[in-house]
């Protein structure tokens, strides 16, 4: 808001004219009046204040006395006396335009907005070319929103005194909240070319500069105003948020704090230093400078915005929730806070109604992009793909830089399998990856490139701009050793997942002698049969599901945990920010994500030979640590369900064989598609099984088929079941496919598991050289082909020579119980010796290094 500058007497003669109206009859009053004129101009309101009123007890309807009077309350911001004033102004000279306006401006004060309009216009029917007149005006109207008129107001104020650099920077305020930057900032040019030691001008300029995503030129105009004004704290607090948008939060924090050493009640700038400390990873002072503001401001709803925001960051999704609802009582049109607060919902796994405050927000802001990319990101939680499609491509059409999204919106695209465009679509995001564009998340990545130096340059780019290394935060000091070495194990997954399944026997078998485990839990507290077994398996099992990053980094080091498994990497619910602090001396990437994370705080990637041949290890941030046979760690204890499906019962055909492939959908390309159909063309009477992630990727899958010359209806879908049910329904398929970049992982282990070949073609990055991991361990290396021909000809093969095919799941079955992939002792003998390396080093001072047993 504008707010006037109160009115000071402006010249003697003013005082001398005013002495002679009528009814200021007394030498005596004309002297004080004079005095008192002399001394307000001088700031002293006090000795001013009581000449007026000594002048008004001899002269109740002395109208100079009664105006200035009036001023000086204006002044002191006690606008109710000043209304009252001039109201007693107004009813010895009715048709008093200067007391009118100046009403208005006690009236905007109070906030009654609507009045302050009325005194203006009629100060304006007295004085129609009163040009200050007709900047109030302008002003109030702005305050009401109703910017097309006040537009209007401020032309006409300039029309009738063109120099008028109050009007002009004003003006292009109003130009600023009607989207139309480029003539805001001409309204600004025209005020400095008038008046170049404009500050409060320079600093509007700044924002329009701002606007236009001119950041750098909006922090020279900071600096001008500065450089002319250098106690201007809303130059100050705006040159903060400029510095914000260059990524420069340090300096920014000290502008803020510049600010308020001038203006310590400044609720504004006590709010964006929060948003500072935010982005410094400081949540837990960032929320305290929110509620210094809002003790400031109780009303101030973008402060209790971002108060929610900093409640989010500390893992408070209900404290979260309360704030923007608060927010909202406040400004029910926010949609910034309508936007957050689905947020906060889809933290707390309440996707509908997290959607239902997207669509507000986008009801009040349909050219939201952050409420129509986080709409995208309910719908995806609700396994609605297709409009979650939707609902990105309007981000991106609104904001096509938007950070990150274009990854995630061809994500999506593939779990559709809609296939459109998508090599021009692939080549254009390695092209902005390379160029270390902020276009994709590492997931998505994996699945799209076999380049290992884009995987790395992915995760390298999220790293910097979501979890940089804990500046911050205090060093870890070294640490003596101790009896066992203290494992700690961070995951979401400790309940009913893939990773438990996987890794259940592991911890069960670990040497309690020698290692100290410790799982740190931030995913759901379910009390299903996996998650009573797990916490059996602990040492200690640590619920940190509602705690902050920082604070999860504290409690293990008050643990004194020696080595850091992060078994999440960045798939879903993933909290690499609590191994930006380092949390422990050696921090491993370990199972949960495929690749590097590219960050310089992981110091060690758990592999095998297979996944990362010696070659391939300058493209990766982290040490490699080796196993000797697959990374892959697999529970032994799972039994072989007993389970029996008929052919029918899954919707397969009577006779034929059964390809399949129970990957996620997304990891589906046409290239490899092509494949399948020729091998299906081949192979007569054969059909293809493959899971079913949602309807809209089987329609695309069998219409992809048709344009391949294939029959849709030789592609068969299975329905998502529970593991206990999908196992067993392996035993009616002959052959796995496997797929590329992105191999099956968990899912060709299954398959082994049940004993289905897996046939698989290696890529060039552990994402994609999984597969060949699994049965290089269970010693099938003839499933294994060296490219995409040898594949096809290899499952056309297994598939129309029975024998051949015999022989391998025979093998198969052998293999199972006598070779290393699911032998669980074995493999916890191996992954204790490279945690021993790893903490040998580390007591001997060594760096971390490329680790082999």
């Amino acid at each position: 808001m504008n707010k006037r500058r109160p009115p000071v007497p402006k010249s003697k003669s003013a005082a001398r004219n005013a002495a002679r109206q009528p009814g200021t009859a007394t030498q005596a009053n004309i002297a004080k009046l004079k005095t008192a004129f002399v001394l307000h101009q001088r700031g002293q309101l006090n000795q001013a204040e009581a000449l007026y009123k000594e002048i008004l007890q001899s002269e109740p309807l002395h109208l100079e006395a009664l105006q200035l009077l009036a001023t000086i309350a204006g002044q002191r911001r006690e606008s109710a006396v000043a209304v009252e004033l001039f109201d007693r102004v107004l009813k010895i000279k009715p048709d008093y335009a200067e007391a009118l306006i100046n009403r208005g401006n006690a009236l905007r004060d109070l906030n009654r907005c609507e009045e302050a309009l009325g005194s203006y216009d009629r100060a304006l029917k007295i004085k129609p070319d009163y040009a200050e007149g007709l900047y109030s005006r302008g002003n109030i109207l702005r305050d009401l929103k109703r910017f097309d008129e006040a537009l209007e107001s401020y032309d006409r104020a300039l029309a009738i005194k063109p120099n008028y650099a109050e009007a002009l920077s004003t003006r292009g305020n109003t130009l600023r909240d009607l989207k139309r930057l480029d003539e805001a900032l001409e309204s600004y040019e025209r005020a400095l070319a008038i008046k170049p030691d404009y500050a409060e001008a320079l600093s509007n300029r700044g924002n329009a500069l701002r606007d236009l995503n001119r950041p750098e030129q909006a922090l020279a105009s900071y600096d001008r105003a500065l450089t002319i004004r250098p106690n201007y704290a809303d130059a100050l607090n705006n040159r903060g948020t400029a510095l914000r948008d260059l990524k420069r939060p340090e300096q920014a924090l000290e502008s803020y704090d510049r600010a308020l050493t001038i203006k310590p009640d400044y609720a504004e700038a006590l709010s964006n230093r929060g948003n500072a400390l935010r982005d410094l990873n400081r949540p837990e002072q960032a929320l305290a400078s929110y509620d210094r503001s809002l003790k400031i401001r109780p009303n101030y709803a973008e402060a209790l915005n971002n108060r929610g925001n900093a409640l989010r960051d500390l893992k408070c999704p209900e404290q979260a929730l309360a704030s923007y609802d608060h927010a909202l009582e406040i400004s029910p049109d926010y949609a910034d806070a309508l936007n957050n607060r689905g947020n906060a919902l889809r933290d707390l796994k309440r996707h509908e109604e997290a959607m239902a405050s997207y669509d507000r927000a986008l009801t009040i802001k349909p050219d939201h992009a952050d409420a129509l990319n986080n709409r995208g990101n309910a719908l995806s939680d609700l396994k609605r793909p297709a409009e979650a499609l939707v609902s990105y491509d309007q981000a991106l059409k609104i904001k096509p830089d938007y950070e990150f999204l274009y990854g995630t919106c061809l994500h999506t695209r593939m779990k559709i399998c809609d296939w459109s465009d998508l090599g021009n679509r692939f080549a254009l995001l390695g092209e902005k990856v390379a160029g270390d564009e902020r276009v994709s998340p590492p997931f998505p990545v994996l699945s799209i490139s076999n380049s290992r130096v884009l995987h790395r340059k992915a995760a390298e780019t999220w790293v910097e701009a979501k979890y940089p290394i804990g500046q911050a935060f205090p060093g870890l000091e070294k640490r003596p050793g101790h009896d066992k070495i203290r494992i700690g194990y961070f995951s979401a997954d400790f309940h009913n997942h893939a990773t438990a399944y996987l890794m259940a026997e592991l911890f069960e078998l670990h040497d309690k002698s020698r290692f100290e485990l410790t799982a740190f839990s931030f995913g759901p507290d379910q009390n299903d049969d996996m998650r009573r077994r797990l916490v059996a398996a602990f040492d200690r099992f640590v619920n940190v599901r509602e705690q902050s990053d920082r604070d999860v980094a504290m409690l293990a080091r008050s643990m004194k945990i020696d080595i850091a498994l992060d078994l999440k990497g960045f798939t879903q619910d993933a909290r690499p920010g609590i191994f930006s602090m380092r949390t422990a001396p050696v921090q491993v990437n370990y199972l949960g994500y495929p690749g590097t994370m590219g960050a310089d705080y992981i110091d060690y990637l758990i592999a095998d030979p297979t996944l990362i041949p010696e070659s391939h290890r300058k493209d990766y941030a982290e040490k490699i640590a080796y196993l000797p046979n697959s990374y892959q760690v697999n529970d032994a204890k799972r039994g072989i369900a007993d389970k029996v499906f008929g052919r029918a019962e899954l919707g397969l055909p009577q006779t034929g064989f059964v390809f399949c492939c129970f990957n996620n959908n997304y990891k589906i390309t046409p290239g490899t598609f092509d494949g399948w159909m020729r091998i299906l063309k081949y192979v007569e009477g054969s059909v293809l099984w493959l899971l079913e992630d949602n309807p809209t990727a089987a329609s695309n899958l069998c219409k992809e088929a048709e344009l391949r010359g294939v029959n849709g209806s030789r592609l068969i879908f299975a329905k998502r079941m529970p593991l206990s049910e999908h196992l067993p329904r392996h035993r009616l398929a002959d052959l796995f496919l496997d797929t590329l970049p992105c191999n099956a992982h968990t899912t060709a282990s299954d398959a082994l598991w049940e004993g289905l070949p897996v046939l698989t073609c290696p890529g060039e990055t552990f994402a994609g050289r999984v597969a060949a991991s699994l049965l290089n361990a269970i010693h099938l290396p003839e499933l294994i082909t060296s490219t995409p021909e040898a594949y096809e000809a290899l499952a056309i093969e297994l598939a129309t020579n029975p024998e051949k095919l015999r022989k391998i799941r025979q093998k198969l079955a052998a293999n199972r119980t006598t070779t290393p992939l699911f032998d669980c002792q074995r493999f916890t003998r191996d992954i204790e010796a490279i945690y021993t390396a790893m903490y040998e080093r580390y007591q001997a001072n060594l760096a971390p290094d490329h680790l082999t047993i």
